[in-house]
């Protein structure tokens, strides 16, 4: 092995294994910022896709026009840069406002030009490699690059979050581009100094060789935009419903590179016959499990389903699109441009387009279809067996994502879709009994609340997890009798917990999804019923508290959810000693920790012996004749009379500490060792 060859791949496996560890650590970084929202990691998806569009778009234009001067100055720059986002204080007050600028312009602040310089790295160093040595287009330097992807991906989420701080993790990141930068301007030195341009022998070589049709040029877009649509959609899918973390991002993103290594290093790992059998398979199988609307999986299960489901299609996109890739090393560049270019289509067709466009999220759906309408494409020439295969799969397709609007659309009387979420609001007559109208809000497959509408009585009546023995309703109801109280809610949903409201009484709400107040006030009546006086406060809370002077809650609520996510800038030291700047003397925090994937228990008894406070687990059990659900809650508070009530201590119990865990914080925070598989 050649010292050049050494150089190369070192420098080609340092920038693809920094590129995809900053990914996740700038990422959480932006996750407090926007009320832990699951659409953040989906919108920095599409800012990374775009940006690696334009890396590798200057590739393109630097093996055209050799600018060395220009691509030193540039990795100086970048150098900088990440030693400033490393070292240096974040602003970015008033996120929660504007959610896709905010990602946008925060990533392109702090790690815009060192990934705009790491993305380069691959194809500009291969076009280097085959001027200096071999005059061909060395292809398995791409499947080099993505298995040091693949490395930083398995390591972010099992070596360093559970164990480094996010500063320590910029700053170790920090000096691993410096490191790069050192390597890559020797690199730009060695291929200045060298001949430039292709050999003789390689120019004679090439002349003979065909240009790519424009049907190849074609799918070289068209192949990985299907690939990462299936991405997106099933990250998206994942977050929303299970937890908004680095290991759901990463799971579906290491699928998504072995798929590129298999196609570029291993062409023939699983024959084309075979791949398209077990994509149909699989489009089907999910296809089913779509139309089941109201069924959900457990945790392993559905990880393992739609992890199989993306190996298996992006296998077959990268694959196909490796068969049609160019023979002339003039073209290779143009190659990965198109590559890059359909990979920020696809996601931002997932991540940003169908959020604007559909009230319903038909994302899965939607990606199946495209994914069999690609197939049919690609397997045209085959046969009018794979056509006549691949044209019933796509009708079918068809047919399953007008029956999914369908089913959506069915008793429903709101459907709205943001960044926050996909809120819906179905309405049910006859339910629970004759004469009565059930209305419910979901957010996603989770339920927000609802809302029987029959007598006076049933109407005000708290409902889902807000039942008056619920953990919520035991603190609502005895934390201050006697006299007026004053109540803090984080995250509004349908109102519910306004139910409890007396006169005298003053109940705030903080709710960051614009969405949701207009719903709650016009479509529910907990609000309006209320002998409270109820407040709406826009924005995340963790923001508008921090701004408010002490508002002396006798209780505040932390219920806030997106989908079944976690936000967990809400669940660390720091939140909890805000809490308490809120708090009155002897007021009661009480979070809502119902969640089918991860058991917050042992965190938050943590975070209660940390502030000083003592927590109680209260578990109620559902009742459907009135709406409601089984629920777990944990009170914390050092109100030692309170937590003394018979009321109270009849139905609590002392939390169960998991030995080494560590305290969330700002800096650190990991639900890795919380979830139940």
């Amino acid at each position: 092995m050649t010292r050049s060859r050494v150089l190369f791949g070192s420098a080609i496996f340092l920038a693809s294994f920094l590129l995809f560890l900053v990914e996740p650590i700038a990422a959480k970084q932006l996750l407090p910022v926007l009320g832990g929202s699951a659409a953040v990691w989906i919108t920095c998806l599409v800012f990374f896709q775009m940006a690696l569009l334009c890396a590798y778009l200057y590739a393109h234009w630097l093996t055209r026009h050799p600018q060395w001067n220009l691509h030193f100055l540039l990795l100086l720059a970048a150098a900088a840069l990440a030693i400033a986002w490393a070292t240096g204080s974040l602003d970015t007050a008033h996120g929660s406002e504007r959610p896709l600028s905010t990602i946008f312009v925060a990533l392109g602040i702090w790690i815009g030009l060192p990934f705009l310089m790491l993305g380069a790295t691959s194809p500009l160093l291969q076009v280097w490699w085959s001027r200096l040595e071999t005059g061909g287009i060395p292809y398995r330097l791409f499947a080099l690059s993505n298995l040091a992807s693949l490395l930083a991906l398995g390591i972010y989420p099992t070596a360093i979050e559970p164990y480094f701080t996010l500063h320590t993790q910029r700053i170790v990141w920090c000096c691993g581009f410096v490191l790069f930068a050192l390597l890559s301007a020797a690199l730009t030195a060695k291929t200045r100094s060298a001949a430039s341009g292709l050999p003789q022998a390689a120019r004679e070589d090439e002349a003979g060789l065909p240009p790519a049709s424009l049907r190849h040029k074609l799918l070289w877009l068209l192949l990985p935009m299907g690939a990462a649509m299936q991405l997106s959609a099933v990250t998206s899918y994942l977050t929303a419903n299970i937890a908004a973390i680095p290991l759901l991002w990463i799971l579906p993103l290491a699928t998504y590179l072995i798929t590129l290594i298999l196609a570029f290093q291993f062409p023939r790992f699983l024959p084309r016959g075979f791949l398209t059998r077990l994509l149909i398979v699989m489009l089907a199988s999910l296809g089913y499990m779509l139309s089941k609307t109201e069924v959900s999986l457990p945790l392993r299960v559905s990880i393992l389903f739609f992890l199989v489901e993306v190996l298996v299609s992006c296998l077959f996109c990268h694959s196909e699109a490796y068969a049609l890739r160019p023979r002339r090393s003039s073209e290779s560049t143009l190659f990965y441009l198109l590559f890059a270019a359909g990979g920020a289509l696809g996601s931002f067709l997932i991540g940003i387009a169908s959020p604007l466009l559909f009230s319903f999220n038909y994302d899965l759906a939607l990606t199946f279809l495209v994914t069999a309408l690609l197939a049919l494409a690609v397997t045209w020439t085959s046969g009018w067996s794979q056509r006549l295969l691949w044209s019933v799969a796509g009708a079918l397709l068809v047919l399953l994502v007008f029956m999914i609007d369908t089913v959506s659309q069915r008793d429903t009387r709101l459907a709205v879709r943001n960044f926050y979420g996909n809120l819906r609001v179905r309405q049910t007559i006859g339910y629970p009994g004759p004469g009565d109208t059930l209305r419910t809000l979901t957010n996603g497959t989770i339920q927000h609340g609802t809302q029987i509408f029959g007598t006076d009585q049933l109407r005000r009546t708290p409902t889902t997890y807000y039942a008056e023995d619920s953990g919520g309703g035991l603190a609502m109801r005895f934390c201050c009798e006697g006299r007026s109280r004053n109540i803090g809610v984080i995250g509004l949903g349908a109102g519910t917990l306004a139910a409890y409201g007396r006169p005298g009484d003053r109940i705030r709400f903080y709710e960051i999804n614009p969405a949701v107040a207009p719903i709650a006030q016009n479509l529910f009546t907990y609000i309006r019923d209320s002998g409270a006086q109820v407040t709406i406060v826009d924005g995340d809370a963790r923001s508008s508290l921090l701004r408010e002077a002490p508002q002396q809650f006798d209780v505040l609520v932390v219920d806030a959810f997106s989908g079944d996510a976690i936000p967990l800038h809400l669940l660390t030291a720091q939140a909890v000693a805000l809490y308490k700047k809120h708090l009155a003397p002897g007021g009661i925090l009480a979070f809502h920790i119902s969640n089918q994937h991860v058991d917050l228990e042992p965190p938050i008894a943590l975070l209660a012996k940390d502030a000083g406070m003592k927590a109680l687990r209260i578990a109620s059990f559902s009742n459907e004749a009135r709406g409601e659900f089984s629920s777990t809650w944990m009170l914390v508070s050092d109100n030692a009379a309170f937590l003394t009530r018979p009321e109270i201590a009849g139905h609590a119990y002392l939390p169960v500490l998991k030995p080494g865990l560590r305290l969330w914080t700002d800096d650190y925070s990991s639900l890795l060792p919380v979830l139940r598989w």
